[in-house]
């Protein structure tokens, strides 16, 4: 009975589900070899993303050098690439951006200062737009910046974990990016304040 059930399921849609289900961090597949794949958004809608954009990059478009390493965040690919200062190292991680361009902010900033087991407060334009959230929430699973948050050099953002792994990969911040906990834990260790951010 069991494999006729799993017989019966779209192959990607099994397999998407099934990574959800374990918690599995995983980049999609190219699995029809025309560069895109489907990402079930929700029950009813299933919307086509082209992957091609979540790629290795180089650092010499972005920055003139490597001084203090560098982050560059993609929030088109919803992916975040870091190098160090030395140039050995460059990781790729997976990000949640924010949920609409009024509280997307790009530019230059940098990392100014690093916390194992932040605390969170909302903005008050949060809690403008959410007079039910709580004031304040200290660390902890329930923390919306998860493990580890470094904070950059403009008031409010940061480059944080969350407990929450379905918001990896979405529009889902409010302003933002947020990865995997044992992505921004390896990051955390990596980058030191002043390393420079561009978000593009």
């Amino acid at each position: 009975m069991a494999n006729k059930f799993v017989n019966g399921l779209n192959r990607r849609a099994f397999l998407a589900g099934t990574a959800a289900a374990i918690g599995a961090p995983a980049l999609a597949q190219d699995v029809d070899g025309a560069g895109s794949v489907e990402i079930e958004s929700d029950v009813t809608e299933t919307v086509r993303r082209n992957i091609s954009s979540f790629r290795s990059l180089d650092w010499r478009p972005y920055f003139s050098n490597l001084n203090n390493g560098a982050i560059l965040v993609d929030i088109t690919s919803r992916a975040l690439h870091f190098w160090s200062a030395d140039g050995q190292t460059y990781k790729l991680y997976p990000s949640s951006v924010p949920v609409s361009e009024e509280l997307t902010r790009r530019g230059r900033t940098q990392v100014v200062r690093k916390v194992v087991g932040p605390s969170w407060r909302p903005t008050p334009s949060m809690l403008e737009r959410n007079p039910e959230w709580p004031e304040f929430i200290g660390p902890g699973p329930d923390n919306p910046l998860g493990t580890h948050a470094m904070y950059l050099s403009w008031t409010y953002y940061r480059i944080h974990g969350t407990h929450d792994t379905r918001k990896i990969g979405r529009r889902s911040s409010n302003g933002c990016i947020g990865l995997y906990n044992q992505h921004i834990a390896e990051l955390f260790g990596l980058a030191k304040v002043g390393t420079q951010v561009l978000l593009i």
